[in-house]
């Protein structure tokens, strides 16, 4: 006879078989929560503790002088200035200039939680202090310290810099120490991210050299705000560079843009790789116009040269002489970039091409000796800018058409096409509910970046450029129109596109269109916008009506005025 129970106890697993089976499960569960943790948001940073911000009476004492300076300008014209926009515009162009996107729809509803005469300042403070925030600024700074090529890969790390940037700006280090360091840095690129600033100069052919006429040039632009690289070919016709004490100003001449560029020639790479750069003191030489042989040029600054220390490393020197606070180019360029960043175009144009006596633009040299006196501090000086009334001044009135020379003296605010970058990040946190941030999950972050990567490279990227007035063409419409990047954000998907959830959550159909307006045109709708679009969306269910909400994202984000900083 057969034992049965010697047969169903041959069914059980033995003791051995048992723990391999709990390990697969374990494994499998682990699996199952990793995937699941990925997928899901992070718990999120209370945007909102509903807490007043004190207002910095130094701070408004700045705002009542540039708003003084500005309104005589505009009065000097005969000019009238615009009334003050609505808190929601004033608050998309703070999310365009400091994260690169409109405001998404949870953060709206947060900002309706503040108290309204606090919202613009609280808003300021919470992006600054916003991981977005400070990566948005250190590409933006990044482009014009090393422009937008990957350059030797060996000897550069583009994103390594882009990251260190973002560092420092996140802790509001004095832009002067981050610049000096950037000017003077020794070390592995990878170790010392700095450094990249100068090897982002370097090619195969310059033998682990770093550039110095590059770098001069980039010295005057980026930090000075000056084209003194114009004179490192020639020097005849050029007397609108004007050079020395105001007293008594020099035409700019070769000598004064090589003397500058002798700075960088010990720059190079230790033949011991991994002790990166170093400054082996290497002569600069040149053949200047009319020269028959190159011949060493000294050191030497264009202008303010009793600020130059005698003593210390060349590159050390340049970058105390850079940074001193005496040094006005130094603040007046800061101000200018940074005010091209907040306003969409910067006081003086092109960014980085000022005089060294100016005459300047009312509110520049204010701005900028507060930068000098409150030790270089990057977020006070925005804080400022989006306290003034030129900042928060509507782009349209009801007393006048506005002009460009209304927009030149800023009696209203600029409208300026959004930027690239700018177009792709409000298309996509558009098309969703809750903000897209640091909090978000892995596959959101990883969503956003593959869809911005191939916007860019379709839409076209302007580079160092950015700041120059571009028409947009109509393969960049058509991309924006037809392109994956609206397409699939607009579409039929529960999970992921808001034009699924606001169609579940928004039982009737004003609500929905608030919604979608507030979402990708922070604004609300008018009477005329609702009775439109609710007559699209009549009788509409289930995935008809979620898909008659896509149709309303998809006008909108196509529309001139999402296109546009107004």
């Amino acid at each position: 006879m057969i034992d049965v129970s010697m047969f169903e106890r041959s069914k059980q697993p033995s003791p051995a078989r048992w723990k391999k089976h709990l390990l697969l499960i374990a494994i499998l569960l682990g699996t199952i929560g990793t995937f699941a943790a990925a997928i899901r948001s992070k718990p999120r940073i209370r945007l909102a503790e509903r807490k007043s911000i004190p207002i910095d009476p130094t701070i408004m004492s700045a705002v009542r002088a540039i708003d003084g300076e500005l309104q005589a300008a505009i009065l000097a014209a005969g000019l009238d200035a615009a009334p003050a926009a609505d808190w929601m515009t004033i608050g998309r162009r703070i999310s365009l200039a400091l994260v690169g996107t409109g405001m998404s729809l949870e953060e709206i509803r947060i900002l309706e939680q503040i108290p309204e005469p606090e919202r613009i300042r609280w808003w300021v403070d919470h992006l600054l202090n916003d991981s977005r925030c400070s990566d948005y600024l250190g590409e933006r700074f990044a482009r014009a310290y090393v422009g937008t090529n990957n350059g030797p890969f060996i000897l550069f790390r583009r994103r390594r810099f882009r990251m260190w940037l973002s560092e420092q700006f996140q802790q509001n280090r004095p832009y002067d120490a981050i610049v000096r360091e950037m000017i003077s840095s020794e070390g592995l690129w990878t170790d010392h991210p700095a450094v990249n600033f100068l090897t982002a100069t370097m090619d195969e052919q310059d033998n682990g050299r770093a550039d110095p006429i590059r770098l001069a040039g980039r010295t005057t632009r980026a930090f000075l705000g000056m084209r003194i690289d114009c004179l490192q070919c020639h020097d005849d016709f050029l007397d609108k560079i004007k050079l020395g004490p105001l007293e008594s100003p020099v035409d700019g001449e070769q000598h004064h843009f090589h003397e500058l560029a002798s700075f960088f020639s010990g720059a190079r790479v230790s033949k011991n790789i991994f002790a990166g750069l170093r400054d082996d003191r290497q002569d600069y030489r040149f053949q200047f116009l009319n020269a028959s042989d190159e011949s060493v040029v000294p050191l030497g600054v264009p202008f303010h040269g009793h600020l130059l220390p005698t003593e210390g490393k060349p590159r050390h020197r340049l970058a105390a002489w850079v940074t001193h606070p005496e040094n006005l180019p130094f603040a007046r360029a800061t101000v200018n970039r940074v005010w091209a960043l907040m306003f969409g175009r910067p006081l003086v144009e092109p960014v980085d091409d000022m005089s060294l006596h100016g005459p300047f633009p009312a509110g520049l040299e204010t701005l900028a000796q507060d930068f000098v006196a409150y030790g270089f501090d990057l977020h006070r000086l925005i804080r400022i800018l989006t306290q003034t009334n030129a900042f928060q001044r509507d782009s349209r009135s009801p007393d006048f058409q506005p002009t460009l020379e209304h927009e030149g003296l800023w009696a209203v605010f600029p409208m300026t096409q959004l930027r690239p970058e700018q177009v792709a990040g409000s298309i996509h946190q558009a098309c969703r509910v809750r903000t897209v941030d640091e909090h978000s999950s892995i596959v959101t972050k990883l969503e956003k970046f593959g869809y911005l990567e191939d916007f860019m490279r379709d839409y076209g990227d302007r580079g160092e450029d950015e700041f120059v007035a571009q028409s947009v063409t109509i393969p960049q419409r058509l991309l924006v129109m037809n392109g994956d990047l609206i397409k699939d954000r607009v579409q039929s998907n529960p999970i992921m596109n808001a034009s699924n959830r606001i169609a579940a959550t928004a039982h009737d159909n004003s609500t929905a269109i608030e919604a979608v307006y507030l979402a990708a045109l922070n604004r609300k709708p008018s009477v005329a916008e609702v009775e439109a679009m609710s007559e699209f969306l009549l009788e509409k269910k289930g995935e008809d009506r979620a898909n008659a909400i896509g149709g309303v994202y998809w006008v909108l984000l196509n529309s001139t005025e999402f296109l546009w900083n107004h």
